[in-house]
């Protein structure tokens, strides 16, 4: 019993630490530069990572693959490719709390990707809340008041990307095991990103080849304690825990790199966290599967 009355404090704890180890990952990501191209530093990033994947090992060997599962694991893996590469993209020419923020468009995309493609109701309240997160999505970018960069076009077009491969492993989750869907998923990437990368390649230094194994893991170890997360507490009690990242996010990119405190971009960013919110305690409330992902996963 008492530790059933502690396990929504571990779940929150284990969040906190989620959410600053995916903040070093964009801090990371943006103290790298633009000095090697986008698709080039995801490339590395993963290619780098592959070690990471050796305890999982064993349990992809037991895998049996065939044909439908093959072609979804290969659909993932260019989707999910461009998205890291646009990620990369965007990060490294937009302030750390716009892209923060604009990831929390993914699990919205996810929402109405799953009424379309998967068959689940959109219900009037889920609705409301996909369009509240739409405005959200706009106080951030503010079209006709500021500039939309090319890095916030990308981030746009990357949250629909992680949004088609979420999907995807929820669909491949039913069939094969959790360490089966990480490993295919990191294999395909590099894979399908060695091309773009040689074709504009430009020599790491050791530094920058250092930073972007940094990233891989702290990336690896964001996403394993966001699994610790999940299984002590339930997504309606971890999700708010998010806002932190925000408010990290923002903070960081004052200190560090000098980048101004944009309030629309809290503002908005705050709306599409509580839209999501919103949505994960109505599925727990209702007692159905849910679809809608918290807004860490996935990332790079």
């Amino acid at each position: 019993m008492k530790d059933k009355a502690h396990a929504p404090l571990k779940g929150v704890l284990w969040m906190v630490v989620t959410g600053i180890l995916f903040v070093f990952v964009t801090a990371l990501v943006k103290l790298n530069g633009t000095r090697i191209p986008a698709v080039q530093s995801a490339f590395l990033r993963y290619a780098l990572g592959l070690v990471l994947l050796f305890p999982m090992w064993q349990h992809f060997r037991q895998t049996r693959f065939d044909r439908p599962m093959m072609l979804a694991f290969t659909i993932r893996g260019v989707t999910h490719s461009l998205g890291v590469a646009l990620w990369f993209f965007a990060m490294a020419r937009i302030p750390i709390a716009d892209v923060t923020a604009m990831n929390y468009m993914t699990p919205v995309y996810v929402t109405l990707g799953a009424a379309l493609f998967l068959g689940e109701t959109l219900a009037l309240r889920r609705v409301l809340a996909v369009m509240a997160a739409l405005i959200g999505a706009m106080i951030i970018l503010r079209p006709g008041f500021r500039e939309v960069s090319t890095g916030h076009l990308a981030m746009i077009v990357t949250a629909l990307f992680f949004a088609c491969s979420y999907l995807l492993a929820k669909h491949l989750s039913a069939r094969v095991n959790a360490a089966t869907v990480v490993v295919m998923l990191s294999l395909f990437v590099p894979v399908g990103l060695a091309p773009w990368a040689f074709a504009v390649w430009v020599p790491p230094t050791l530094n920058e080849v250092v930073i972007l194994f940094a990233v891989a893991c702290f990336a690896t170890a964001g996403h394993y304690t966001m699994t610790l997360a999940f299984a002590a507490a339930p997504v309606t009690v971890t999700q708010p825990v998010t806002f932190l990242q925000l408010i990290w996010a923002v903070s960081l990119g004052i200190v560090f790199f000098g980048e101004p405190f944009d309030p629309w971009v809290v503002a908005g960013g705050t709306l599409i966290l509580a839209s999501v919110s919103f949505m994960s305690w109505r599925e727990a409330v209702s007692k159905k599967r849910a679809l809608t992902p918290p807004v860490h996963a996935p990332k790079v």
